[in-house]
């Protein structure tokens, strides 16, 4: 008979090595006092011990901070390498999957110089291409994420837990613990919030309020839509959505530990082996979606008997969702219907033929003398003083 374990709340935590040090802060202490005690060896005959200590020890109370320190859960030390990388990398990014030209000679001219040779740098002016983990979405709904493998986003509904029976939750239980023990690539339940628009809820029901067969119905259904136009107007309405995201390699990982997850080796392994093997082939991907589509079932089969509805994304519905996540604060809501960065607008020719002509008079008109009048003198000649 199985009994439960109670599984800790910080499983992320990192191990500690020593005096309740983590290898990392171990790492960062040792490399720091190995180098200042070398420096001190080589200066001590040249180098006074309280000049040397002015030097030393801001140098080692800053790496005991930032090995020690910690900010919203990171290290400083990650948060220090963090702002250095994105401090080095360009700012300014663009959608541009055949890559950026670099600016026109007229445009970073007119940039103020910032080096000591007063040439102005391109690089200040160009933005660099936007390289997003999707590159594609297909019509079943399947994102391509290059070398990384395929994904597949679903809707999943929701169960009330809190208003069943203990014997109904256990089932429940049961049901989510199945498909958990079935899993054997990542998986992704994500719990994202939107705002709510009310604005054709509530134009739906002014309007079909007329149509209602009484008119304490009417009058029922004006005061629900006044009521949501004023809780729409009041407070910032949310709601959540379950999205189940599945993900499949295209080449197989190696072995994994028991948890399921690649081991370090395993990971190393296969990284150099995709450096190794280069492109990926139309045929390992076409595999991987096979896979993808089949784990996708297997998944609404095993929750199906727990009462939820797993629901694939279109791919009009998947581009929306990675739309969002991207710009989230964004006035328009992406959907199917917009036009791609790629596509080109058009729009009906104007018909010519029904238009009425339009007639041009000639102002250029010959002078007493024989010869062409200029535009000025014509005008005037045309001019009437009733227009004073």
């Amino acid at each position: 008979m199985t009994q439960p374990v109670r599984i800790p709340s910080d499983v992320d935590r990192e191990d500690r090595v020593l005096a309740n040090l983590t290898a990392r802060q171990l790492a960062i202490l040792t490399v720091t006092g190995i180098v200042l005690y070398g420096a001190w060896t080589l200066a001590r005959n040249v180098v006074p011990l309280p000049v040397f200590l002015i030097v030393a020890v801001p140098i080692g109370v800053t790496a005991a901070v930032l090995a020690l320190g910690q900010r919203d859960g990171m290290s400083l030390d990650r948060l220090l390498l963090a702002a250095l990388r994105q401090r080095l990398q360009p700012r300014r990014r663009v959608a541009a999957p055949e890559g950026v030209q670099p600016a026109p000679e007229w445009l970073t001219s007119s940039i103020t110089a910032t080096d000591a040779t007063g040439a102005a740098s391109a690089s200040e002016v160009s933005p660099a291409a936007l390289r997003l983990p999707a590159e594609g979405v297909t019509e079943a709904g399947v994102v391509d994420l290059g070398p990384d493998g395929v994904a597949m986003v679903a809707v999943a509904s929701t169960v009330n837990f809190a208003l069943r029976t203990p014997g109904e939750q256990e089932a429940l239980v049961a049901s989510f613990g199945r498909y958990l023990h079935s899993i054997s690539a990542p998986v992704q339940v994500l719990i994202r919030a939107e705002r709510l628009d009310l604005s054709r809820q509530i134009s739906d029901l002014r309007e079909a309020a007329p149509g209602l067969p009484h008119p304490m119905l009417e009058a029922a259904a004006r005061e629900h839509a006044t009521y949501l136009d004023q809780l729409r107007r009041s407070t910032d309405l949310l709601r959540r959505q379950v999205l189940l995201v599945l993900r499949e390699p295209i080449r197989a990982t190696g072995p994994t530990d028991g948890l399921g997850g690649a081991s370090p080796l395993a990971a190393l392994r296969a990284r150099r082996a995709r450096s190794r093997d280069g492109e990926v082939t139309e045929t390992a991907r076409r595999s991987a979606e096979t896979r993808l589509v089949r784990r996708l079932g297997e998944a609404t089969e095993l929750l199906s008997p727990a009462g939820i509805t797993i629901t694939p994304l279109d791919a009009g519905q998947a581009t929306a969702v990675l739309a969002t996540a991207c710009n989230p604060d964004s006035l328009i809501p992406p959907s199917a219907g917009l036009a791609g960065a790629d596509e080109v607008i058009t729009t009906a020719a104007a018909d010519l033929d029904n238009e009425p002509p339009v007639h041009h008079r000639n102002t250029a008109s010959r002078d007493w003398r024989g010869q062409n009048a200029s535009p000025e003198s014509t005008a005037l000649d045309e001019w009437e003083g009733g227009d004073l």
